[in-house]
């Protein structure tokens, strides 16, 4: 089995990478964007990795043609919501872009690879208390331009299934945390400014978005697991959701946080954090995926968020030797 993972120097590529590797029976490919040396994290594992620009046709023809997957993971995109509303046109084009040319690729070349698209549930904007917990029958309203770029994704994803009978496999998880995430994201960002406070680094405040949102959080570890199984055993066409069904309010990752530490930290709103739009909760009705793969998340919420804490503990530590 040969899989090819699109993004893999990013947060869910990297943790995606070791899963596939540690079954034993997969040869990873992965892409970057930058050169393979900008990704320290990679050098241990044990895979190819290719510098390509997706955006490219020629070259995702090459790549394909060269590697000749069984699976492909596309996971690249520009993922975070904010930049959407700075750069929208910019997150659109990459984002929509770059499937096209893996599909189009797949197309010229005759390839029988299974497409995984990874979408968001992002797409389904605004919901009300009659739609928790959201299903795959639910309407879509995009609230980002991010969100917009993910049903283009989507539909993309199905249009050349119902056109071209291409085995396209769509997922739309819902949040995902774990070692390794970004802190423009919640939890690292959390995660980050109570490292550096313990560390002396920053003043005893933590600066905040809205603390009210409820989000199904599912660890990236458990994620990457869901997206191998529904590779393997999901139907061609079909969507699936990705979460745990459970909502927990972003005051709630931030108390469990603090709760992990000894400092004395005060709480303070940031209105750089609010996001233009904001939904009030989310929460994923999983049923289909479980039904299909019999998945179900491993990690709790306390453990994944303990990882990220002394993930970046062990950050500040570094920065400061």
């Amino acid at each position: 089995m040969k899989a090819l993972i699109t993004g893999v120097g990013g947060f869910v590529g990297n943790h995606l990478a070791r899963h596939l590797l540690d079954q034993g029976d997969t040869v990873v490919v992965g892409t970057t964007y930058l050169a393979p040396e900008a990704y320290p994290d990679l050098a241990s594992f044990d895979m190819e990795l290719r510098q390509v620009e997706l955006t490219d046709d020629d070259a995702v023809r090459r790549l394909l043609d060269e590697t000749r997957p069984d699976h492909i993971y596309h996971l690249a995109a520009q993922s975070f919501v904010p930049e959407s509303f700075e750069s929208p046109w910019d997150t659109l084009s990459n984002n929509i872009k770059a499937q096209l040319s893996i599909i189009l690729a797949m197309i010229k070349l005759d390839l029988p690879s299974r497409l995984l698209v990874v979408g968001s549930a992002e797409i389904y904007g605004p919901v009300s208390p009659d739609d928790i917990p959201i299903d795959e029958q639910q309407p879509l309203r995009p609230p980002s331009p991010y969100s917009v770029s993910k049903v283009a994704q989507d539909m993309l994803g199905l249009q050349y299934f119902i056109s071209h009978n291409l085995p396209i496999i769509r997922v739309r998880p819902f949040n995902q945390i774990g070692p390794g995430q970004s802190k423009r994201f919640v939890a690292p960002a959390f995660a980050s400014q109570i490292a550096a406070v313990e560390a002396g680094q920053q003043e005893p405040v933590l600066y905040v978005g809205n603390l009210d949102a409820k989000r199904d959080f599912t660890g990236v570890r458990d994620m990457s697991r869901a997206y191998r199984v529904v590779m393997t055993l999901g139907e061609p066409g079909a969507v699936y959701n990705i979460g745990s069904g459970q909502a927990h309010s972003i005051r709630e990752v931030l108390d469990i946080l603090l709760d992990m530490s000894d400092a004395a930290i005060d709480v303070e709103p940031d209105p750089a954090r609010m996001r233009p739009t904001e939904v009030p909760i989310f929460v994923c009705n999983p049923a289909r995926i479980r039904a299909t793969t019999g998945w179900e998340p491993t990690y709790s919420l306390e453990q994944t968020l303990a990882d990220v804490l002394a993930e970046w503990r062990e950050r500040v530590k570094a920065a400061a030797s």
